[in-house]
């Protein structure tokens, strides 16, 4: 479709509607069932999609990601907590994610009943090509940032913003439904699940 095509449906649209009353939507979403243990349901159900998960006590968190990450040359995105920066080992800096041997992030909220982590480029959880180009992606995820489902996901994401929606790494089937991983995003997820 063309720029004009495109603003000429776009003005119509906006004539048509011009003059009408603003109308809320309501967004009273059905809450998930009561989960007892949000973050053993998210570890089993992220682990089932094939991404490596630890749970480690949050003081352990530091020590943990240094160990995880030593010799890699790692997106670092801005707002990143200090503490969960890992030392640069190659003296150059934070990784272009293009060159990179990965990326890590916090996220926005994660999901138990899905195993799914939410990224909206909040601090500390970079831009779409930060977190999708580098071929291992390692996630730190608070305990109070996992929910039970998605409808109370959906209560803490701000719509307007670009929203990553991550269940596993990534991986698509080809025809014969042979598994293909890397191919739209990180081959490699590891989560690193910080408990209190």
């Amino acid at each position: 479709m063309s720029t004009s095509a495109r603003e000429e449906i776009l003005a119509r649209i906006r004539r048509a509607v011009d003059g009408t009353p603003e109308v809320e939507i309501p967004r009273r979403y059905r809450a998930t069932a009561r989960v007892d243990d949000l973050v053993g349901l998210f570890a089993e159900r992220v682990g089932d999609y094939r991404a490596i998960v630890h749970v480690v006590p949050e003081a352990e968190v530091p020590a943990r990601i240094a160990a995880i990450v030593a010799g890699r040359r790692m997106v670092v995105p801005d707002g990143l907590p200090g503490e969960w920066t890992p030392p640069d080992e190659s003296g150059g800096g934070p990784a272009d994610p293009y060159t990179a041997d990965g990326v890590i992030t916090g996220c926005a909220v994660a999901v138990a009943e899905t195993g799914t982590i939410v990224l909206d480029t909040g601090p500390g959880q970079g831009s779409r090509a930060q977190t999708l180009v580098p071929d291992y992606h390692l996630c730190v995820v608070r305990a109070d940032q996992i929910v039970a489902g998605v409808p109370e996901a959906l209560s803490r994401l701000d719509p307007a913003r670009p929203l990553t929606w991550i269940s596993g790494p990534s991986a698509t089937s080809d025809i014969e439904l042979n598994r293909v991983e890397g191919v739209h995003g990180p081959r490699t997820l590891e989560v690193l699940i910080a408990a209190p």
